[in-house]
């Protein structure tokens, strides 16, 4: 089983980030709900809560997810989306080339970087269950606006791999957009790889990397450790 980012952002990263559960983790109730409950949770009452409404799905229905793992991306994208800081994240990756960057540039890094990691990692989140996934208490002030919360990914043959997720608060409540598994941080792994391809390319060259699902080898030798 492989570890899931965005995030990342979807990054963040993610991204990120990304293969099935740290997605899972950075997921969020249904957006109807999710503004309002955000504001008053803490940042791992938010992960928490998150894991639950898509596992829920995912146990309802998966032999469906099991035999179309495409239909993942529906069911991330309604639990997802409104607790994941996909511009903010970006801008982490892109760094200073997301000012030199068009307005039609940015949109579709966002759009490629965030459905990359849904094609991706689908076929690992549809395995997700609930016994894969501990997330621990989060102690955050009133006055913080960066939080990190930790989980722990129990892998396939007992290993137990530490999943971290960075978040920002919101006027819209706490918001995830990078994962950070086993020390590797997807925004960082991103910005790197393609800092220099954007050098040499430009960033037409990373948005078509992107589309294609392609991952920097860093977060590659991590999902191939943690399979």
């Amino acid at each position: 089983m492989k570890l899931s980012t965005l995030l990342a952002a979807g990054v963040v990263l993610a991204a990120a980030t990304v293969n099935g559960s740290a997605v899972l983790a950075q997921a969020a109730q249904p957006a109807a709900t999710a503004p309002a409950q955000a504001n008053n949770q803490q940042p791992s009452e938010i992960v928490q809560a998150s894991a639950q409404s898509i596992l829920k799905d995912l146990e309802a229905n998966r032999d469906m997810y099991r035999k179309d793992p495409s239909k993942v991306s529906a069911l991330v994208d309604k639990y997802l989306l409104p607790h994941f800081d996909t511009e903010y994240a970006a801008r982490l990756v892109l760094a200073k080339y997301w000012r030199t960057a068009t307005d039609d540039q940015k949109k579709r890094f966002i759009d490629a970087f965030y459905h990359s990691l849904l094609t991706n990692y689908g076929t690992a989140l549809a395995e997700f269950t609930s016994d894969k996934l501990k997330v621990f208490p989060s102690n955050v002030s009133p006055t913080d606006d960066h939080a990190t919360v930790r989980t722990e990914v129990k892998r396939d043959n007992g290993d137990r791999i530490a999943v971290n997720y960075e978040l920002r608060k919101e006027p819209t409540g706490w918001k995830a957009y990078d994962v950070n598994i086993d020390g590797i941080s997807y925004v960082k792994s991103y910005r790197e790889d393609f800092g220099a391809q954007i050098d040499q390319k430009g960033i037409e060259s990373v948005i078509t990397r992107l589309q294609k699902g392609e991952k920097p080898d860093s977060i590659r030798k991590t999902t191939d450790k943690t399979s």
